[in-house]
C-alpha cells in the first residue's frame, strides 16, 4: 500500500478562493486578518490544505517520529468564524491578553473569532507576534 500523502501541505490555490469562505462582512475582515499576518511573519501567504492560509513554513518532528510540515502562523477563514492557529495551551499561557481580546472560543491551538470588529487589534497582534517568537523558537 503507498504511503497516506500528508494533508497539510501547500497548494497553488489562490489565496483570494481561501479568502471567499469568509462571506459578508467577515469578507473584509479576512483581507484585514492576511494583511496582519503578513505584516507580523514577513512572509507571503500560501493556501495549505485547500483552506488554511499559512505564512512561512517549518518544519517537525516529534519524539514518536512523526514529522511534517506546517506554516509558521496560518488562519483558516470561514462563513461562521475566523480560525486563528495559535502557540499550544495559548489560553493558559497568556490568559491576560486572551482576556482583553473581546468575545472569542478557543481550542487547544484555535482561536474563533466570529467578528473582528468586536476584536480588541492590540491583544490579537501580541497573541500572533507570541505565537510566531514560539513556534521559531521550537521549530525554527
Amino acid at each position: 500500500m503507498p504511503a497516506k500523502s500528508p494533508a497539510m501541505v501547500p497548494s497553488d490555490l489562490p489565496v483570494e478562493t481561501a479568502l471567499d469562505r469568509a462571506i459578508g462582512p467577515r469578507r473584509a475582515e479576512a483581507n484585514e486578518l492576511v494583511a496582519l499576518l503578513e505584516d507580523i511573519s514577513g512572509f507571503t501567504p500560501v493556501v495549505w490544505a485547500g483552506r488554511i492560509i499559512g505564512f512561512g513554513e517549518y518544519k517537525y518532528k516529534y519524539a514518536s517520529g512523526h514529522s511534517g510540515r506546517a506554516p509558521v502562523l496560518a488562519y483558516a477563514p470561514g462563513p461562521a468564524k475566523h480560525t486563528l492557529y495559535l502557540s499550544e495551551n495559548f489560553t493558559q499561557r497568556w490568559p491576560e491578553l486572551c482576556e482583553q481580546l473581546g468575545s472569542y472560543k478557543a481550542s487547544k491551538v484555535c482561536l474563533y473569532i466570529t467578528r473582528l470588529a468586536k476584536t480588541d487589534r492590540n491583544a490579537l497582534r501580541q497573541l500572533l507576534e507570541l505565537t510566531l517568537a514560539d513556534t521559531l523558537d521550537t521549530w525554527g
